[in-house]
């Protein structure tokens, strides 16, 4: 068994390091407090092609694979979750076309995210359907002037990147909003010029600013038959678009433990108490050793999760390893931000320390494409199911 990464993802990895400590650690401050979107950062990625990590190369991207993009996402989490969350945006809507969309939508959106001429967004969760996916209301109904197509409407609630979307892959009820058959919701690709599309409002978050979070409003939009992705009833395409996606969530939780610890360390190295350096205590010492050995079990989790993806397990069979990387390594963020706050003290509190924003943008990741609390939900049901067994 290799742990090694191979030559071509080492050399990524390398190139969005010096990217991520040249380009994005400088402007992380600077983008929490603006919470404006970072185009300067948009372009350097895209003149880096990183925007096509996870697209094959037949249709524009550079076909790292998802294991490239959660190996990017984790060098730049260690800086910014903001930066983090727009790479994030280039596989999290397009997935759904990539396992079951039409050749003719595979080339007419994914080279467009792949060279960075447009932006999508996810639109899943509403207002009383989060986790509860089956609940969602916005619904689709046969178009009558269009055979094959549909008209759609609804709002969709806590969407990210939602105000920069060129376009949306869209769940929608086919049946009546009442049913909760999984045969009653199917994927769409709905473009931002079309009539009835808006985007009323964004939110005002805790963390991760700089990218909008708000609500896509659908008001009878008249979406053509060759915007349907896969077949209609596709609620499980939902499922397996989400599962492939634990990993890159989970590179963002790895990212931000990393950076959040290794900024404490620089900070215990320097700092004086009771005439030794903060460091040289030994209580101190093991919770940096507790928290590194942690920090190195979710990367591992995360990275074997990644190649499950890429190779295609991401069906019911593979959900508690894919599970396991998201909920652990989120949960790690939280606890590792969480030390590093308490290493600094009273100036870990403070906006002059990056300890503040490390702590309130982890917060996100243990909610955000399935909480922590339906990861363990979908762990134990692998286990209770025989998916993860020992024997």
């Amino acid at each position: 068994m290799d742990f090694d990464l191979p030559e071509e993802l080492v050399a990524l990895q390398e190139t969005v390091r010096r990217i991520a400590k040249e380009k994005v650690a400088p402007r992380a401050r600077e983008i929490d407090k603006s919470g404006e979107y970072p185009e300067d950062i948009f372009q350097i990625l895209k003149d880096a092609d990183l925007l096509g990590l996870c697209i094959p190369e037949e249709y524009g991207g550079s076909g790292a694979g998802i294991l490239g993009l959660t190996i990017a996402i984790e060098e730049v989490a260690k800086y910014s979750n903001t930066i983090a969350l727009m790479l994030l945006l280039t596989r999290l809507p397009t997935g759904p076309v990539m396992i079951a969309g039409s050749e003719f939508q595979k080339k007419k959106y994914l080279p467009q995210i792949a060279n960075g001429n447009q932006k999508a967004s996810f639109c899943l969760s509403e207002a009383q359907a989060g986790s509860d996916v089956a609940g969602m209301r916005t619904r689709a109904i046969p178009d009558p002037d269009n055979e094959g197509g549909w008209i759609l409407s609804g709002t969709k609630s806590w969407i990210s990147g939602v105000a920069q979307a060129d376009w949306y892959t869209v769940f929608a009820k086919t049946k009546e909003p009442s049913s909760r058959e999984h045969s009653s919701i199917t994927a769409f690709i709905v473009d931002r010029n079309l009539d009835g599309v808006s985007v009323p409002r964004t939110d005002k978050k805790m963390g991760v600013h700089g990218i909008d979070t708000g609500e896509l409003v659908l008001s009878d939009v008249h979406v053509p038959k060759e915007n349907v992705i896969g077949e209609v009833g596709g609620f499980r395409l939902a499922m397996l678009g989400l599962n492939a996606m634990r990993p890159i969530v989970a590179a963002r939780g790895i990212g931000l433990a990393e950076g959040a610890l290794m900024y404490a360390v620089d900070y215990v190295k320097d700092r004086d108490a009771f005439n030794r350096k903060i460091s040289d205590f030994q209580g101190i010492q093991w919770e940096i050793a507790k928290m590194a050995t942690e920090i190195e079990a979710a990367r591992l989790l995360t990275y074997r999760a990644a190649r499950y993806a890429d190779q295609g397990r991401y069906t019911k069979e593979w959900v508690p390893y894919l599970s396991m990387s998201k909920y652990y390594a989120s949960e790690v963020a939280v606890k590792a931000s969480g030390l590093a706050l308490q290493l600094l003290g009273a100036a870990g509190y403070m906006e002059d320390h990056l300890t503040e924003l490390f702590y309130r943008d982890a917060r996100q990741l243990t909610i955000v494409e399935g909480t922590s609390q339906v990861q363990l939900g979908l762990i134990g049901k692998g286990v209770l199911d025989g998916d993860l067994w020992w024997d």
